[in-house]
């Protein structure tokens, strides 16, 4: 058995007029630099073909900044087809091929044809070529074997077992002294690492849907938080102002909708507004800020939900809203600001087109634009909080980015980032508390027959799952799967999202797993995205309300990875950066495959609960209050099997009067 390349494209396969290109990317190379990234390239492709393609790699290089082979690329549209038409030896092989070309569908992928599936630069693999031997690998992939995978290469089929991952798959993990934005981008342009975002090189994206629920329940425990909004009731009536309609950014109209709010986005990008307006994310589009504001004051006093997508940037329409004293209740951004002088955001003054000439042309000059507006951003920010307004940060490494351009004042201690920002993150005091600390999170799964039937059938059985009347969750997240079909969620591959915890996760998924066994519906792709409970640390994100000290260590994620691929689930990935950048996280996640056999029962009764609760326990020792008590509960319904150690809880007072007037 010989996999690798052994052909090579006559001609490259024509761009489609209308596909979103990425902007060049950054590349401070070398001489030798240079070289390499071609060797590299070259090094997938038969010998005698490395004079033709060596000129047409080095002008990708050029003009992109980056080798993808486009050669190399399938002709047309990829999109996840029905399990049983791809080749492949086992079921696994098979569902993975479903996920990798739903997450570079044109209706889902941001850049599809540079491998960029959503945050601006998360990318399913490094180039083509990877695509097409990663293919070939799982075509002929055995339940005996497992495939390993760096940074989107694959580096081979090696001897294992059934009860084993049948992928396991890292994306640019960096040596500490060169974790950093600058030498990782070296590491990217000559071939070396891949930014996976986190569930782009997982392959385990399932379009904007993917990160809606958590968006919801944002929207949702904000309101209540903050707005005296009722446990029953939702934000009707309420007005909730972001940026960004891109990938993960794409679901906060749909989100705000579901919660039954009015919400304004903005977005440089015209594509993108036709996009979600097309599928159905957004309701209206507004062309001024006045528009946007006028529209959203018609359906606010209404109390009727609408998502209006504001053509423009985010700091005009906050700049309107300053001057003509315009209420705000609820403020945010979801630009990718972990990739803020890379195209993740635009400055104010200059149009999307003349932002990607100056990338390309004048980068100096764009980094200079990017500081200024991300400065003057925060003045208008600061100012509608002064207002009354609540604003948080959405995990996309926007207050970082603030600070990063020279300001200081948003350091919550004046000297450093090491405790934050003056703005709470959205885990910080909302999704930490509310949901990660009791085991709630992005739950979610993908029906490889691609028949509508299948999800109908998985809703239904996992709404059966859930007991509305536990918690104040379960009844959120009970109602939200009795309407996901009515909101019109899929794009892509038929898939759902549902935040559910440990035990719930469990019951759901050998639910699953017995109708695909009884013949009722067909093989299932277990995942979460990565940014859960226990998936990802990030001390800016999903690690911010961990207050022990702990917030800058990646031991859970790391954990997390190595327990799932100890308990045998069919993927297990881990990746640097996330939604945050690279050196700012790491996180982990999983695909299983339910194929109905008593196998994958076994290894989700031992994988799933691991997958959430060990999460649990981190932030439990933390000190977490709901966490203590979720691990508490946890000990006594597993006596005898598992036990997660409990703190001991020191008074406060105590460490004040120890403390007073010692200096070290």
């Amino acid at each position: 058995m010989s996999i690798k390349i052994n052909y090579v494209p006559q001609q490259i396969p024509q761009f489609i007029e209308g596909i979103r290109r990425a902007p060049k990317r950054e590349a401070k190379l070398s001489e030798a630099d240079i070289k390499l990234a071609l060797k590299n390239a070259l090094r997938y492709i038969p010998e005698e073909y490395h004079e033709e393609l060596a000129p047409e790699f080095l002008n990708e290089l050029k003009t992109m900044g980056r080798i993808y082979g486009y050669r190399f690329r399938p002709e047309g549209s990829l999109n996840g087809k029905n399990l049983e038409e791809y080749e492949g030896k086992c079921t696994e092989g098979k569902a993975f091929q479903v996920m990798i070309d739903n997450n570079l569908d044109f209706d889902i992928a941001l850049y599809p044809y540079e491998l960029v599936t959503y945050g601006e630069t998360g990318q399913v693999f490094q180039n083509w070529m990877q695509y097409v031997v990663v293919k070939e690998y799982l075509k002929v992939l055995t339940q005996d074997q497992t495939l390993v995978i760096q940074s989107g290469h694959p580096v081979g089929l090696f001897k294992s077992k059934p009860d084993a991952p049948r992928v396991i798959l890292t994306n640019g993990l960096m040596i500490g002294m060169f974790d950093n934005q600058e030498e990782w981008k070296r590491a990217a342009a000559i071939g070396v690492s891949n930014y996976g975002q986190m569930t782009a090189g997982g392959w385990m994206y399932i379009g904007p849907q993917g990160i809606v629920h958590g968006t919801y329940s944002t929207l949702l425990n904000a309101g209540r938080l903050v707005l005296g909004v009722d446990q029953n009731s939702d934000l009707a009536g309420k007005l909730f102002v972001t940026s960004g309609l891109g990938g993960m950014s794409g679901a906060q109209g749909k989100a705000c909708e579901i919660a039954g709010g009015v919400g304004i986005i903005a977005e440089v990008d015209y594509s993108r507004i036709e996009t979600r307006y097309t599928q159905g994310w957004v309701s209206k589009v507004a062309k001024t800020c006045e528009e946007a504001f006028d529209l959203a004051n018609e359906y606010v006093e209404r109390k009727e939900p609408c998502a209006i997508a504001y053509h423009g940037n985010i700091v005009d329409l906050l700049e309107y809203a300053v001057d003509n004293k315009i209420h705000i209740d609820l403020l945010s951004d979801q630009t990718s600001c972990h990739a803020v002088y890379d195209g993740g955001y635009c400055p104010q003054g200059i149009t999307f087109e003349e932002r990607t000439r100056l990338l390309a042309e004048d980068k100096d000059k764009f980094i200079q634009l990017v500081d200024e507006t991300l400065i003057k951003h925060f003045e208008m920010i600061k100012e509608l909080h002064n207002r009354g307004v609540y604003f948080f940060d959405y995990g996309n490494s926007f207050m970082k980015a603030i600070y990063d351009a020279g300001c200081m004042e948003i350091s919550k201690n004046g000297v450093d980032e090491k405790d934050g920002f003056i703005f709470p993150s959205y885990v910080e005091d909302i999704l930490g508390p509310q949901l990660f600390d009791y085991g709630y999170g992005p739950f979610r799964w993908v029906c490889l027959t691609g028949k509508e039937e299948d999800l109908e059938k998985t809703d239904k059985a996992a709404m059966d799952c859930i007991d509305p009347n536990r918690r104040y969750q379960d009844r959120d997240n009970w109602a939200w799967i009795r309407d996901a079909k009515k909101n019109a969620l899929v794009v892509g591959t038929q898939a759902r999202i549902l935040y559910q915890d440990a035990m719930g996760r469990t019951n759901i998924a050998l639910k699953f797993n017995d109708m695909v066994r009884k013949g009722e519906i067909g093989p299932v792709m277990l995942g979460r995205d990565h940014h859960d409970v226990s998936g990802t640390d990030s001390p800016f994100r999903e690690t911010s309300n961990i207050k022990d000290g702990s917030n800058i260590m990646a031991d859970m994620a790391t954990h997390c990875f190595a327990g799932n691929c100890a308990r045998g689930m069919s993927l297990v990935a881990l990746h640097n950066g996330g939604g945050v950048g690279i050196g700012k996280a790491i996180n982990g996640g999983f695909g299983m495959v339910l194929d109905g056999s008593q196998r994958a029962d076994d290894i989700l009764r031992s994988a799933m609960p691991w997958d959430v609760m060990s999460g649990v326990a981190r932030r439990a020792w933390a000190r977490n209050e709901n966490s203590i008590t979720t691990a508490m509960e946890y000990n006594k319904m597993t006596q005898g099997r598992n036990h997660i150690t409990l703190p001991y809880i020191v008074d406060e007072q105590l460490i004040d009067d120890v403390t007073r007037n010692v200096k070290f």
